[in-house]
């Protein structure tokens, strides 16, 4: 297994299950309706969906990134507005949100591991840096999204 398949692996963990520091993203968002994924139990934390489209929208960002693209998220596109509170909505971002990491997984798989030392696009992180943050990043938000269930 080369070392781009084992980080690739530890991503899909963190997102979708078998994680070693517990639920996956998905797995905390199993069960939560439109409603208690619009809630905000505290007025100064983003709610359930708010989280789910920021991390959708990081996802996006770094396959840009991949496709050389110098994508840099304004504070609005990073935390995105959730316009529509309805069931179908709710399901609408969900599905985005699993097909953005869908994406980012099959952009990952081409990336030779000599190049993961190297900067994506000058003036960013390394390959390397930006994957583990993925994991890193999901694990956090899966955290928050588990607290914000109680």
């Amino acid at each position: 297994m080369t070392e781009i398949e084992r980080i690739r692996d530890q991503m899909a963990r963190a997102f979708r299950g078998e994680a070693w520091h517990g639920s996956s993203f998905l797995e905390v968002l199993d069960g939560v309706t439109a409603g208690r994924a619009a809630a905000k139990p505290h007025a100064s934390a983003h709610s359930i969906w708010e989280i789910v489209l920021h991390v959708t929208a990081s996802y996006d960002e770094i396959v840009a990134r991949l496709h050389g693209k110098r994508v840099v998220l304004t504070p609005e596109d990073d935390w995105p507005a959730v316009e529509d509170t309805g069931e179908s909505a709710w399901l609408n971002a969900k599905e985005k949100l699993e097909a953005s990491h869908d994406k980012l997984l099959a952009a990952i798989v081409s990336i030779d591991d000599t190049k993961l030392d190297s900067q994506i696009l000058e003036g960013f992180s390394s390959y390397y840096a930006t994957f583990h943050g993925t994991a890193q990043h999901d694990a956090y938000h899966a955290g928050q999204i588990a607290l914000l269930k109680k």
